[in-house]
């Protein structure tokens, strides 16, 4: 149930940093609100997670679904540059987060 947990707060990572970038153009309080719900609930999954999972392997993990999410998500949604060296180095976060999970 730890990975669940541990997938979810990175979902939640992800929907932040989106809001990050919504309340950076729209400067609305409901994207502000969003930002901040996103991130709490983020934090309550990893702590969640962190009950049976060590503390840096969590942390990577969730880390880096955040960052690889972010990343795909300005891709997708933000016409952010698929440049197959960025793809790449994507592609190398996301191995280790699977690498971590096989070793833990």
């Amino acid at each position: 149930m730890e990975w669940v947990y541990l997938i979810l707060a990175g979902l939640f990572e992800m929907a932040g940093v989106a809001m990050i970038n919504k309340w950076h153009h729209d400067h609305k309080m409901t994207s502000l609100l969003m930002l901040g719900s996103s991130f709490v609930i983020s934090f309550l999954f990893l702590a969640a997670s962190m009950e049976g999972l060590p503390m840096g392997t969590a942390y990577a993990v969730w880390t880096g679904i955040g960052a690889a999410g972010g990343v795909l998500l300005g891709m997708i949604f933000y016409k952010e540059s698929t440049d197959w060296k960025r793809l790449v180095f994507l592609a190398m976060i996301l191995s280790a987060a699977i690498g971590l999970k096989l070793v833990t």
